[in-house]
């Protein structure tokens, strides 16, 4: 019997779980199952008793609730050795001593450099520091934050390019297009943020980065993310940086809403006929 939490994945069973917390019927179905299907936002409660109750889960948020957020994408990637550029993380901005904090404020007067809160997407919380004075406005800005409960961010080494390459992975399938910044100085290459989508320059660029996921997702056993890769403009070696991984990703470069369920299905089934399992009932 395949179990589907998913509302647009249809299984020998299906329980919608969204917005509340999965009981003893969602266990006992769980645990009856042969297959689990989970929603893309998937709770960590959901999640667990899944793992815990059925062998076969998909897709496998193993590494999204080990390594949470930013800061956690960081640490898994320098687990697995994925290249990335140079990172700072910090939980709070009184984690900074005085000494450091002036530290950041010349190094940033002399080279820019990237600040990102350690949660959201699409660029919304991130920002380029180039001077002392944006250090100072940008750290009063993540204390207010922290005053809500949302804490944790990053400094990272700034890559000059303007464009990023989005990796999605769905399954067994890849999915590669370039963003790219519209912006006078290229900083932001997210499509909410303007970008224009590029899907054919560059393959050659685009199939090494992807080699590299293939290699991180079969170490980490992660089948549904996206991931964002640069490769500098000053380099002649174009060996690719990856900045972070979402969970939870934009569907407008993948053709919609409706072309990604359509892939979604497409590689759950392959997932499932590769178990030897089916959905029996129609």
């Amino acid at each position: 019997m395949i179990l589907s939490f998913h509302p647009c994945f249809i299984g020998d069973r299906n329980i919608i779980c969204a917005g509340r917390e999965p009981g003893p019927d969602e266990r006992s179905a769980i645990k009856t199952a042969g297959a689990v299907i989970l929603p893309q936002g998937c709770g960590q409660s959901l999640y667990e008793m899944a793992r815990d109750h059925c062998p076969y889960i998909f897709p496998n948020y193993e590494a999204r609730f080990r390594y949470p957020g930013k800061i956690g994408d960081i640490a898994l990637f320098k687990k697995e050795n994925l290249p990335h550029p140079d990172t700072w993380c910090y939980m709070r901005v009184g984690d900074l001593d005085h000494t450091e904090r002036e530290g950041w404020r010349n190094r940033i007067e002399a080279t820019p450099f990237v600040f990102k809160l350690a949660w959201g997407g699409e660029g919304e919380t991130v920002c380029l520091m180039r001077s002392g004075e944006d250090f100072d406005r940008i750290m009063d800005h993540a204390e207010r934050f922290e005053q809500s409960g949302q804490t944790g961010f990053l400094i990272q080494e700034y890559i000059p390019t303007d464009r990023s390459l989005r990796i999605v992975v769905i399954g067994g399938r890849l999915v590669t297009y370039w963003r790219v910044s519209n912006a006078t100085d290229g900083f932001f290459t997210s499509l909410a943020k303007g970008a224009a989508l590029d899907r054919l320059s560059d393959p050659d660029l685009k199939a090494k980065a992807s080699r590299y996921i293939l290699k991180f997702c079969d170490k980490t056993s992660i089948n549904l993310a996206a991931f964002d890769a640069i490769f500098s403009s000053r380099e002649t070696e174009n060996e690719p940086l990856f900045l972070e991984m979402n969970y939870f990703f934009g569907r407008r470069g993948l053709g919609g809403s409706e072309a990604y369920y359509a892939m979604l299905n497409t590689e759950i089934v392959c997932w499932l006929d590769r178990l030897g399992l089916s959905v029996v009932s129609e």
